[in-house]
């Protein structure tokens, strides 16, 4: 009788340890772009709080299936994309309404010591430029609005005649980068080149064209049984979140 409730008991703390443990990991999912300061800050709330944080990064096709069955926290790479994890997530978002955090901003990368001298976003207009760009993940049409910014028409029918190629989705538009060193501006935000410093440097897009897209986070309803989400929610809006964030690149004021 005895080996039994000790058996019994052994048992019920495995249990009550499982479910507590689980209750301790959170599972965040979410684009490529966000990921090195997401992971960042992820790390440093670990260490904060002890709550342990598995976080899944890259093309939503890749993940999504699975973050419908477990995902506490999505999290995106700009509102529309935000709006379509929304429609994915379905019933299993939370009541909160999704929230945004920090903006980054369209850059111009060009090659290691920018051989061609491009200075303004114009000089992407000009003849003999060649252009990648990102249309999907975030970026539907980013490079229209930075060309069509003053209105003008023959800004982006230039911009359209140098652009070589369209990639889906960042990552992809990194492997065209690397396999194509014909191609002199890869227009992306402007933390790609922080996290790929040795493939290219960057260059400002002035004012006059400047395009701002953010990263917000979303809490499911299996996030909102889990107190830890909330706190990392909160942790990534505090000041030690805003500093990863802006060492990535990120705008935080």
């Amino acid at each position: 009788m005895r080996k039994f409730h000790t058996a019994l008991a052994s048992a019920l703390l495995a249990t009550a340890c499982h479910n507590a443990c689980a209750q301790d990991v959170l599972r965040v999912y979410g684009p490529g772009g966000p990921a090195p300061a997401m992971k960042e800050a992820a790390s440093a709330f670990e260490r904060q709080t002890g709550i342990q944080v598995e976080l899944t990064a890259g093309p939503t096709g890749a993940w999504i299936a699975q973050a419908q069955q477990d995902a506490d926290l999505v999290y995106s790479g700009s509102e529309t994309m935000m709006t379509d994890l929304v429609a994915a997530m379905g019933d299993q978002l939370g009541a909160s309404a999704p929230a945004p955090l920090y903006l980054r901003p369209l850059a111009m990368l060009v090659r290691p010591g920018n051989p061609h001298h491009i200075r303004t976003f114009t000089d992407l207009m000009k003849p003999g430029v060649k252009v990648l760009v990102v249309n999907g993940s975030g970026q539907n049409g980013v490079w229209e609005d930075a060309a069509g910014r003053t209105g003008d028409i023959r800004q982006v029918t230039a911009l359209r005649e140098n652009i070589v190629s369209y990639a889906s989705n960042s990552a992809l538009a990194r492997t065209t980068w690397t396999q194509r060193p014909d191609i002199d501006v890869w227009l992306i935000w402007n933390i790609w080149q922080i996290s790929n410093a040795s493939l290219a440097d960057v260059v400002p897009i002035e004012p006059k064209y400047a395009i701002y897209r953010d990263t917000g986070v979303a809490i499911t309803a299996r996030g909102e049984r889990n107190g830890g989400a909330e706190q990392f929610i909160e942790f990534l809006r505090s000041g030690n979140g805003a500093a990863i964030f802006s060492h990535f690149g990120w705008k935080t004021r």
